[in-house]
């Protein structure tokens, strides 16, 4: 059964999937998005990413969630309709929206183009507070309404489905990498996890010529990593042996596992002055104070990215023919996705083929 939410500006005219308490379970849903001011783009979605956050925000794991919530902060698109300020998009237009709507854009943050980490919060493109007082509401749903400044230009001839996880996982490792000067050819890289993120990190690693290290506590990533996405190197990362070989050898590790695991060794395996970027989540981070001082190494987090170096990923990603391996599913079927999401039962990514399913 579905349900419905008409609110004060709208006719409820927006088809979505919510969830409407903490099982998390999405079903079908009506509601009305905010009505489209002058900097404003409206844009149809055609596909949406499914994001591990998918899975935390509607069971309520921050202890925050709005209900009924819409999910899904990878949206790909088509512009409808502008407002009059918008100079930047035109109907017809292929966009992107990621995890934030808007920010205040008079901190030093936003003036640097790093809205992501604005002083007073980003908007968060769902469970969130918009600028008019409603809830935020994401992109398992047919169209979405966000300022010009954050929507991204998807290149001409770049397939929309592969570029929506590009607007959260892909900007999650490409962003660190490049603050870190992870770009310089020749230099080494290791990635922790080969999931969403950890298959785009190795992609990323390859274009800018690093030679790319994956680990992985599962052999059965080993043909993929090295056949499928081209990493130069694997390692069982429980093999103490394969590991004390690779000890001092790697300029930068990415990590984006979530799951609680060990630090001591990753950071052994550092050179001098080496950096380990965490962008998973593990419920703690341990390791020896030593395992920094010894080597003048550096642990670091990082969240998603902000606009200016999300729309260069994108056309980076454009012209070295970078892509997403997805699997596409109606959205009929996110429930098992997301199911699937958590058993890590998908090579790499799901993607809502919202336009076609979503009726």
């Amino acid at each position: 059964m579905s349900s419905e939410n008409t609110g004060a500006n709208g006719n409820g005219d927006c088809l979505g999937w919510a969830a409407t308490d903490e099982s998390g379970i999405l079903s079908p849903y009506k509601f009305s998005r905010r009505s489209l001011q002058n900097d404003d783009v409206s844009v149809k979605i055609t596909h949406c990413g499914i994001c591990y956050a998918d899975v935390l925000f509607p069971r309520n794991k921050h202890g925050n969630a709005k209900y009924p919530m819409v999910p899904g902060h990878e949206i790909a698109g088509i512009v409808q309709e502008v407002g009059s300020n918008v100079h930047g998009f035109k109907v017809g237009d292929h966009v992107g929206i990621g995890t934030y709507v808007n920010s205040c854009r008079n901190c030093d943050y936003c003036g640097d183009g790093l809205e992501v980490f604005c002083e007073k919060g980003p908007v968060f493109t769902y469970n969130n507070v918009d600028v008019d007082g409603t809830i935020t509401q994401g992109g398992f749903s047919s169209y979405i309404i966000a300022h010009q400044g954050y929507c991204f230009r998807i290149p001409d001839g770049y397939p929309l489905a592969s570029a929506a996880p590009l607007l959260c996982a892909g900007i999650t490792v490409y962003s660190p990498m490049i603050r870190h000067k992870m770009n310089q050819p020749g230099k080494s890289l290791g990635v922790i996890g080969l999931g969403g993120l950890g298959h785009l990190a190795v992609k990323f690693g390859k274009a800018f010529g690093l030679n790319v290290t994956v680990f992985s506590t599962s052999t059965s990533k080993k043909e993929e990593a090295l056949t499928l996405l081209g990493a130069d190197n694997f390692v069982v990362s429980s093999d103490l042996e394969q590991m004390t070989a690779l000890a001092k050898s790697l300029d930068f590790i990415i990590d984006t596992a979530s799951g609680d695991h060990p630090f001591d060794p990753y950071m052994s395996l550092l050179k001098t002055a080496g950096v380990l970027v965490l962008v998973g989540a593990p419920s703690e981070v341990k390791l020896s104070p030593l395992s920094l001082i010894r080597g003048m190494k550096s642990i670091s987090g990082s969240g998603t990215g902000g606009t200016k170096q999300t729309q260069e990923m994108l056309d980076f990603c454009a012209a070295h023919k970078i892509y997403p391996n997805i699997e596409i599913v109606p959205i009929q079927y996110v429930n098992e996705a997301l199911e699937r999401l958590i058993k890590k039962d998908v090579k790499y990514r799901f993607v809502i083929d919202v336009e076609s399913s979503l009726k």
